[in-house]
């Protein structure tokens, strides 16, 4: 008997060719709500796999009973119900750490940019503005401390490259880690910082945690950088930061409400750059989540073992 998966959204080449190329697997694509309703007419599904759009909720969990893996490409699991999906019993797999070099590199990138001011900088010469350099004002990251919120994979990789840059790191985090650098109280990394960066994931506890207090906090022009997620930053906090100069920059690949509204005053604000969700989007890191993910969920259909910490339920699934 042939297993069958649902994709919600398409994967990388390689990760179609190991799907295509399986021996007793059907592929049914279900890309958009009339496709979905085409594909649950006949819903003996063993796993789902999607990215980051398509949605995994109660309301689909209940018309495909056999359901056993929701598979995700990629690290964040906002469009997963991973507590229904553990009452079901339904492993969900996610690509952990597969994205941390590219969302690192991505991180320094917007960094770089905001200390530098070289948006601007490349605009006066594309615009034939070059005698406008007399008026370039820009910094570098040397001699700066970075506070890093939230020390996983993702933020040592930061941690190192700005070290590197010749930065002072310290750190705020739920444990504390195997790490020379200093760790200190939430509002310490607050006031001590000159750029702050933002690797939590998105919970209860850490949804709006950058709010007004927090801002307050920070040091007078200070940089926030966020490639996280965008609920933790409390957006109206945000932007009053910026408008009052309190915050100097704010560099993000991720906003609260994606994509944002037409009049969104991040997207246009002088002081800030923001890329459209991009960062784990560069071929390697792309194709490495959609083929991990795609033999993961393969093992477990056929009842082999799959990457170790592929599941990221696997402590609240029964038996």
């Amino acid at each position: 008997m042939s297993q069958r998966i649902l994709l919600l959204e398409s994967l990388a080449e390689e990760a179609m060719e190991l799907l295509n190329t399986s021996e007793d697997v059907e592929i049914v694509f279900a890309l958009d709500e009339s496709s979905l309703q085409k594909a649950l007419e006949k819903p003996d599904f063993q796993a789902i796999i999607t990215r980051g759009k398509g949605q995994v909720r109660s309301q689909l969990m209940d018309q495909i009973p056999g359901l056993q893996v929701i598979a995700r490409a990629g690290v964040g699991l906002d469009n997963i119900d991973v507590d229904e999906a553990s009452q079901r019993n339904i492993k969900v797999v996610n690509a952990p750490n597969s994205n941390a070099n590219t969302i690192a590199e991505h991180t320094i990138s917007l960094m770089l940019n905001l200390q530098r001011n070289l948006f601007n900088a490349f605009n006066m010469v594309k615009e034939g503005r070059w005698k406008e350099r007399g008026n370039y004002v820009g910094d570098e990251l040397h001699g700066k401390t970075l506070g890093v919120l939230g020390m996983g994979n993702i933020g040592k990789k930061v941690a190192r490259i700005a070290e590197a840059l010749g930065m002072e790191v310290c750190y705020w985090s739920a444990y504390r880690e195997p790490v020379s650098y200093a760790m200190l109280t939430f509002d310490e990394v607050l006031k001590k910082s000159d750029v702050i960066t933002v690797h939590l994931p998105l919970t209860s506890d850490t949804e709006n945690l950058i709010s007004h207090e927090a801002f307050d906090q920070m040091k007078e022009g200070a940089i926030l950088i966020n490639t996280a997620r965008g609920k933790i930053i409390d957006q109206e906090s945000l932007i009053n930061a910026l408008n009052s100069g309190k915050l100097g920059g704010f560099g993000a690949d991720v906003l609260a409400d994606e994509p944002p509204k037409a009049d969104e005053p991040l997207v246009t604000h002088p002081n800030t750059l923001i890329t459209a969700h991009v960062g784990s989007l560069t071929k390697t890191t792309y194709t490495k989540m959609c083929t991990m993910t795609v033999e993961n969920t393969l093992a477990i259909l056929q009842g082999k073992d799959p990457m170790e910490n592929c599941i990221f339920n696997q402590q609240s699934l029964k038996g």
